[in-house]
Formats: structure tokens, C-alpha cells, sequence
């Protein structure tokens, strides 16, 4: 469904210019349901953005089903956003409009692109939950009923792709608990691929697949491991037990064998900007770099 090679966006101004993305790589399955994880100012959100047709790549290659969005023409690129992708902010506000029902807000885009389809958009809202409170507006409903709104306004043009920026930022743990399920679900009755942006490890550690990005580039895989491998037990002991315990942490490696160590292993062993490699026929060796003198 995705594959971003070398992906580089570089953010210019008169006197500055900022590189967000600093050569990318990426893939996600058709029918993912995975989670994308990093630090304030580490690209995630550029790239979503990027993935979304809300913003241009400045190099390298991303496509997502058949369209090339580096090549993208402007006609094609609404056509994009209006069939392919649905987007989840996650500030609600940015989707629903509050003097409409949720019924009337999830039909609007239907609306705009001229395909109204009222029986699709009551299914949508009982698919999230909100069977009785279609008829409500906005302000006779809570945050969590709100963001459920504006998951079935994301799927209300039937995308391939669901894109979702902080989705659970907002609201409280039982209500995140609950927009997992109904992503869980979505993702595997209709087979719509998921990519969620989170600091929420707990929600990461929820989907089989969690991608790290630091400094504009991918930097660790994190794996699901098989339930019966890890210590503990039962699912909901394993995920008390953080990311780490339930997935298996992998450094990405890109197309030229580079790959980024993470800046705490570096730091306990006070490598800077040299480090000394070995190949003992088993392993890679990574230590400080070894005296020059005598």
C-alpha cells in the first residue's frame, strides 16, 4: 500500500531551511493495521502529512497504491484525498462542523463530492458506536463521542487508507481503548489499511507492527512477538508490561547498509562521531574507536 524510498521534504524559508525528512524509507503492507512512534520534531507528522496529499515531498520517491505523490498532478491529487485516504486529526474540531448533527457532519463530504449516501453514513455511525446519538449535535455530545464522529467522516468516501495523527490525544484511557477496537475492526472487516501516529506507547503496543523515526529517518522496527513466547501470560498482561515486552526491537537497516544506533547506546559506551567495527564470523561488533598511539 506504501513505499517511501529516500523521502526527503526540506521546509524553506528566506533565511532558513529546515530538512524534516532526511532520505526515509518505509513500507506498509495493503491491510496494515501498524503504528508510527518518535519525538516532537523527529518527521512523523511531516510524513503522515506527506502520505495524506496535504503536503509535497521535496525528493525521493513515495507512492501509495498506484499514485506516484512526488509526480502528482494538482486534478489527480484531489482525486487522491476525495478516493483513496481518510485522515483523523486529532483535534476533532479540524473534522466537525458544530451546528450540524453527526448524521448531517458525516454526510457534508459526502455531500461535496456529490455521492450522498445516507444509509452508508448511519452505518458508519453504528459501526463507532453511535447508533442512538446520530441525531444529536456536536455540543449534546462528550470529546470521545465527537472523535468517533470524525472517524466515520474519515471513511465516509470508502478509503484504502486511513491515516490517524494523534487520534487518542484527547481523551481518556477507556475511550482510547474503545477508538482501538473500532480501528482493530475497521481493519479487519473492511480491510482498510491503518497507520496511526502516536506518543501513546500503550496504543502503539496494540498494533503488530510499530515503525520508529528519529531525526527524519526510520531507526527501529518493533515486531509483535507470538503471545506464547513472552512471560506472562495473557494479552492484557503483556501489554501492561510497555512496548518492549510485547513486540521484538529491530534497527532498521536501509538500502546502502546504513543504520542509526540508538543515541543511548552510543552515549554509555561515549562514541561520538567515530566508532571501531568488527566481524567476529557471528556478529557485528560496535566499540569505542582504538587508540592510534603506540
Amino acid at each position: 500500500m506504501i513505499t517511501c524510498e529516500g523521502l526527503v521534504k526540506i521546509y524553506k524559508s528566506d533565511d532558513l531551511e529546515v530538512v524534516a525528512l532526511q532520505g526515509l524509507n518505509l513500507k506498509v503492507e495493503d491491510g496494515e493495521l501498524m503504528a508510527i512512534i518518535g519525538n516532537s520534531g523527529s518527521g512523523k507528522s511531516t510524513l503522515l502529512n506527506i502520505l495524506g496529499g496535504l503536503d509535497r515531498p521535496s525528493a525521493g520517491s513515495v507512492h501509495v497504491g498506484p499514485w506516484d505523490l512526488l509526480k502528482i498532478s494538482e486534478d489527480d491529487l484531489v482525486k487522491y484525498k476525495r478516493e483513496t485516504v481518510g485522515f483523523i486529526w486529532q483535534n476533532n474540531a479540524r473534522n466537525l462542523l458544530p451546528y450540524l448533527t453527526a448524521l448531517e457532519n458525516v454526510e457534508m463530504p459526502m455531500m461535496l463530492s456529490g455521492k450522498v449516501d445516507r444509509a452508508y453514513a448511519k452505518q458508519l455511525l453504528e459501526w463507532v458506536g453511535l447508533k442512538e446519538r446520530m441525531h444529536n449535535k456536536l455540543h449534546q455530545l462528550s470529546g470521545g463521542e465527537q472523535q468517533r464522529v470524525a472517524i466515520a467522516i474519515s471513511l465516509c468516501n470508502r478509503p484504502k487508507l486511513l491515516l490517524a495523527d494523534e487520534p487518542t490525544g484527547s481523551v481518556d484511557t477507556a475511550t482510547s481503548d474503545l477508538i482501538m477496537g473500532i480501528f482493530r475492526k475497521l481493519n479487519q472487516e473492511l480491510g482498510v489499511t491503518i497507520v496511526i501516529v502516536t506518543h501513546d506507547l500503550t496504543l502503539a503496543g496494540k498494533v503488530d507492527r510499530v515503525v520508529a523515526i528519529r531525526d527524519g529517518l526510520t531507526s527501529t522496527e518493533f515486531l509483535k512477538r507470538n503471545p506464547n513466547m513472552i512471560p506472562g501470560g495473557g494479552e492484557e498482561q503483556q501489554e501492561e508490561k510497555g512496548l518492549q515486552a510485547v513486540h521484538e526491537a529491530y534497527v532498521v537497516v536501509d538500502r546502502v547498509g546504513r543504520l542509526q544506533v540508538p543515541k543511548e547506546y552510543l552515549s554509555a559506551l561515549n562514541i561520538k562521531d567515530k566508532a571501531s567495527m568488527e566481524f567476529d564470523g557471528e556478529r557485528i561488533i560496535i566499540t569505542p574507536p582504538k587508540s592510534l598511539g603506540g
